[in-house]
């Protein structure tokens, strides 16, 4: 890890910034945009030929069976399904006080707001050799939870062709109504598009690979997405008496996520940054993704130095981090100064696997600087709005000249006609 002292290593630290902002190559781009022309023209065929390829499975068919879901429930064990039931109730709990109800005002006739669930959402879920029933939980049971009538799961199979099994558990938990095996740009197209096996979606969520955010990236508009994710990030802001053991295992629970991750430790003791550079060290012999880890810190790893915690929290809302650890003295006398950041994890026993897992606030965070305008993943990405106006004759009558005299300004005599045949 690199250390920085503010404001005397200003510019390193905003070359190191910006270095971790998102930053799309034309190469992969072009080979996106091959994928998804590819799977425009020939539907399943370029699934199968792309999950040859890309994943080396050959399929026989897209849709998981029911018998591939029980085969699912008879390798994971009840202590898993116990530990999934309670994070799938913990993020519907927290996501349910997210809901509004749709409201009307009659101040001036009748106005009003719908609140309106999508259709049909895609949830992509990454796979392949690892496991993450986490980003099912998260994805799909917001969905279910604002009343998403069909939620499908998209995933990468093994060489064997199968989902991982603690996936398929958690689609089924969380009620996902359909659960294909293909992941990758290809799962993104399918879904935005549609194809023979796959019908199209209004949405599509969930994080994934260059590759996959790439593809969303492109299909925005024939449908909508949640956000671009990029590389996992975690900025932890300490004062002297914080605990560098605990900050030292936050900052790599994020490095193991991937070679790329961003993680910064921001600090006014001197000896805070000391002992937790020698933590991270030590933790770091007995991680068995220590190679992934070691790589994220020494690229991207940062410890910055400063006087006063008024610096900190100016870095802190430019950085706009991912998760954001609060562990200073007092911690909730300082939330009014943190205007950016995704998660906000407070005191020392707030660790940020608590969110990923099992609090209830969504994991599904703004990435690379997004938090200054992105939210979490919520109920709201969900729905969409429809504004509602009801207007009686005398009601139009009052406000009917200033409507002709707006629309005749602006030179639209249709639009002013249709309020004066009224009256006529």
């Amino acid at each position: 890890m690199k250390i920085f002292i503010y404001p005397r290593d200003r510019e390193g630290i905003e070359e190191r910034r910006l270095k971790n902002t998102f930053d799309f190559q034309d190469e992969k781009s072009r080979l996106v945009e091959e994928i998804i022309f590819r799977v425009k023209e020939e539907g399943d065929r370029a699934l199968f030929n792309y999950t040859r390829e890309f994943d080396g499975a050959e399929l026989e068919n897209l849709l998981v069976g029911q018998e591939e879901i029980e085969e699912a429930y008879r390798v994971v064990g009840q202590d898993y399904l116990s530990s999934l039931k309670k994070a799938i109730e913990n993020v519907a709990s927290y996501h349910g006080k997210q809901l509004r109800e749709n409201w009307f005002s009659s101040e001036r006739g009748m106005v009003g707001q719908l609140f309106i669930p999508l259709a049909r959402v895609g949830a992509y879920v990454p796979g392949g050799r690892a496991a993450y029933p986490s980003s099912v939980v998260m994805t799909v049971v917001p969905a279910k939870v604002a009343g998403v009538k069909e939620v499908v799961v998209v995933s990468p199979p093994d060489k064997e062709g199968r989902l991982n099994p603690y996936t398929l558990v958690a689609a089924k938990e969380t009620g996902a109504d359909e659960i294909y095996k293909v992941g990758g740009a290809q799962a993104v197209a399918a879904l935005a598009l549609g194809t023979e096996t796959i019908p199209r979606v209004d949405k599509i969520v969930g994080p994934g690979n260059i590759y996959v955010t790439l593809a969303k990236k492109l299909v925005y508009g024939l449908v909508d997405i949640d956000m671009l994710a990029g590389p996992s990030e975690i900025l932890v802001l300490a004062d002297g008496n914080a605990n560098p053991q605990f900050i030292a295992a936050d900052l790599l629970s994020q490095a193991e996520h991937d070679p790329l991750a961003v993680c910064t430790l921001i600090t006014t003791d001197e000896e805070v940054a000391d002992r937790t550079l020698r933590a991270v060290e030590e933790q770091l012999k007995s991680l068995p993704k220590r190679e992934i880890a070691n790589t994220a810190l020494e690229n991207n790893g940062s410890i910055i130095i400063v006087e006063y915690l008024e610096d900190g929290f100016e870095l802190v809302n430019r950085f706009a981090p991912e998760h954001f650890e609060l562990m200073l003295t007092d911690p909730f006398k300082y939330l009014d100064k943190i205007r950016n950041a995704g998660a906000i994890f407070i005191g020392d026993y707030s660790s940020e696997p608590l969110g990923d897992y099992m609090a209830g606030p969504n994991h599904v965070l703004p990435t690379g600087g997004t938090a200054r305008f992105a939210s979490p993943l919520n109920t709201d990405d969900f729905i969409k709005k429809s504004s509602f106006i009801y207007y009686q004759k005398e009601e139009l009558a009052a406000v009917k000249d200033d409507i002709i005299r707006l629309a005749e300004l602006e030179g639209l005599d249709a639009h002013a006609r249709a309020v004066k045949i009224r009256f006529q």
